[in-house]
């Protein structure tokens, strides 16, 4: 049995023309002002910055570092660039990150998740184009390669 809603036909929305709209220039809205044509000449004309992207020391790498030190050893409360885990980030002129990091043992439970948990948080730093982490386990982690800040935390100053 038809019911009255399946009989109702919705008409198409007019399609709209190039003809149709208004040149800015020809006749502008009485309450604005008219469109500037050269909006992005400033963009355009704007030089690249001087000096290398990555490298030791750079912007890049320090944020990169900073973000490193977001992410927390879940079996320590201490990040994981305090407890010595990380051995470098290198960030070359192409906005490429490489980060040399070990664990505290081979058979730690996070083996599996944490060098991905850094290149993930690595590669989403404004900036870096793409980033790839190095599991070492040369030279072993000891506790010495911990930061004062970390020793402190642990109760082990």
């Amino acid at each position: 049995m038809n019911k009255p809603e399946d009989n109702i036909t919705a008409s198409k929305p007019p399609r709209a023309r190039v003809s149709d709209v208004i040149d800015d220039e020809a006749a502008p809205a009485a309450n604005s002002a008219p469109r500037e044509r050269d909006y992005l000449d400033g963009f355009l004309h704007q030089k690249p910055a001087e000096g290398p992207v990555g490298g030791a020391g750079s912007d890049l790498q320090t944020a990169v570092v900073d973000a490193l030190k977001e992410i927390f050893d879940p079996e320590i409360p201490v990040n994981i660039y305090d407890l010595g885990l990380i051995y470098g980030v290198d960030v070359d002129d192409e906005c490429d990150a490489t980060i040399t990091m070990t664990l505290t043992t081979p058979h730690c439970p996070v083996a599996e998740t944490m060098p991905g948990e850094v290149e993930l948080r690595a590669a989403s730093v404004p900036g870096i184009r793409d980033a790839e982490v190095e599991l070492v386990w040369d030279p072993p982690w000891s506790p010495e390669k911990m930061t004062d800040e970390a020793r402190l935390e642990l109760g082990m100053l």
